[in-house]
């Protein structure tokens, strides 16, 4: 088989669905990186996917995405009991329901603060702004002060705003949460392809991965005034593995960056959802007014519709089976994500926008997998999915109240480029002010 590592790159979330289509049903083999792969998807194949008797990850994630996306030595690297381990420090942080309500809760104030500001501008580009605002939401609840340490180096002059400048001129450049917000941003932008935006991905890994490494060694100081409860960066300064030992202070840095780095992810989702609000004006009466339960159905939806991962990837430990298909020791096992959650056999009209799908239920755990599928807490799926949700259903609802006009611009969004979004970043212009949300209205 001929070896589809450049048509990846160059379709991306195409690729595989594409494939799919020209093979006909079940299985896809193919070559990735000179090995020979298989993609499976649907229901069935998630729960095979997800079982480390079939699929390892350790050796699987290529050095590219461990030194962009990942980091080296986190918890998407480790299998079997080392994995569960450390997978319940993030399980504790991330899925207990008071902790993930106090996170909706300051991203709704830095909504509301940030709404009166864009007001005073010409125009604001959302992804810029809403990257900002969860960076200060989520660093303010993990307790990562956004402040530069005494033995921070200077920054090395890029800008958040490269792709698509905004109107940021009354910020201080030097503004921390600007800079983690760049870095955080750019960490999962520049994962998957080759040149500027991978090495930017790149430094900003080592940057941040330097930085949160002096807190963890400042939080373990004997100096340190605990937080009670304990903050996430607490907890992860304190976490033990198996055999009793404290995490190093770098890869401490790595696994809290995977609890900051995700939830800045949110954005991308959040401009889908602005972008799905533009494309459909009918829907954003109902979006503002009727509450948690269409604001989910509605996020749930964004995650669906909209490209975020195009797949997962483990290597087979042994050699498999597949209701017939063998799968050799060492083979590549992609779990298409992108395919599945268009998957005509699994949604009616998927390449529709519908958030009536979901209205009255929730998918099922191996139905719609944007972020991977199988158990949270006891496999490899993403542990941050109650955040994603809990983010989303706290800001589309404010977005939909809010009042603004969206200018002649370029809004396509790529599938070939990975992670794709519009292209222009969402610009609006004569923000008005939101309403106030009450309390009442939050996320629980």
């Amino acid at each position: 088989m001929l070896d589809h590592t450049l048509p990846l790159l160059a379709q991306g979330y195409a690729w595989l669905p594409d494939l799919t289509r020209r093979k006909g049903p079940g299985p896809v083999r193919t070559r990735l990186m000179g090995k020979p792969a298989i993609a499976l998807r649907g229901p069935e194949a998630v729960p095979f996917f997800y079982d480390e008797n079939h699929v390892r990850r350790r050796a699987a994630l290529p050095e590219p995405v461990l030194s962009t996306l990942f980091g080296k030595g986190a918890v998407h690297t480790l299998d079997g009991e080392e994995h569960r381990e450390r997978k319940a420090m993030f399980v504790s942080a991330l899925k207990d329901a008071t902790a993930v309500t106090a996170l909706a809760e300051r991203v709704a104030e830095e909504w509301e603060r940030a709404g009166k500001e864009w007001a005073d501008r010409s125009h604001v580009t959302l992804f810029d702004e809403v990257s900002l605002l969860i960076t200060r939401a989520v660093c303010a609840w993990a307790g990562v002060p956004l402040t530069r340490h005494p033995d921070a180096g200077h920054p090395d002059g890029e800008h958040l705003h490269a792709e698509h400048p905004g109107d940021r001129h009354d910020r201080h450049p030097d503004d921390e949460a600007d800079r983690t917000a760049h870095d955080l941003v750019a960490m999962v932008d520049g994962f998957a392809t080759a040149g500027p935006r991978h090495w930017k991905a790149r430094r900003a890994r080592k940057r941040q991965e330097e930085r949160l490494a002096r807190l963890i060694e400042d939080i373990r100081s004997p100096g340190h005034e605990a937080s009670d409860p304990p903050s996430v960066a607490e907890a992860v300064a304190a976490h033990r593995e198996a055999d009793g030992r404290l995490l190093d202070p770098r890869t401490a840095a790595v696994e809290l960056l995977n609890v900051l780095r995700p939830t800045v992810a949110v954005t991308w989702f959040t401009v889908f959802g602005a972008h799905a609000l533009h494309r459909h004006p009918d829907l954003r009466e109902r979006l503002a007014t009727e509450g948690e339960g269409y604001a989910r159905a509605f996020a749930h939806e964004v995650r669906r519709f909209y490209p975020f991962a195009p797949f997962v990837a483990g290597l087979a430990p042994s050699d498999l089976d597949w209701h017939g298909e063998r799968i050799a020791e060492g083979s590549m096992i992609l779990l298409d994500l992108y395919g599945q959650n268009h998957d005509p056999g699994l949604w009616e009209a998927p390449y529709t926008f519908d958030p009536e799908r979901f209205t009255g239920r929730e998918p099922g755990r191996d139905e719609l997998v944007p972020q991977g599928g199988g158990d949270a807490s006891a496999g490899h799926r993403c542990p941050g999915e109650d955040v994603t949700l809990a983010v989303l259903t706290t800001l589309l609802p404010r977005l939909a109240r809010l009042d603004y006009r969206v200018p002649e611009q370029d809004l396509r969004i790529p599938l070939h480029r990975v992670p794709t979004r519009p292209r222009s970043g969402f610009v609006i212009t004569d923000v008005r002010a939101p309403a106030l949300m009450s309390p009442d209205e939050l996320p629980r």
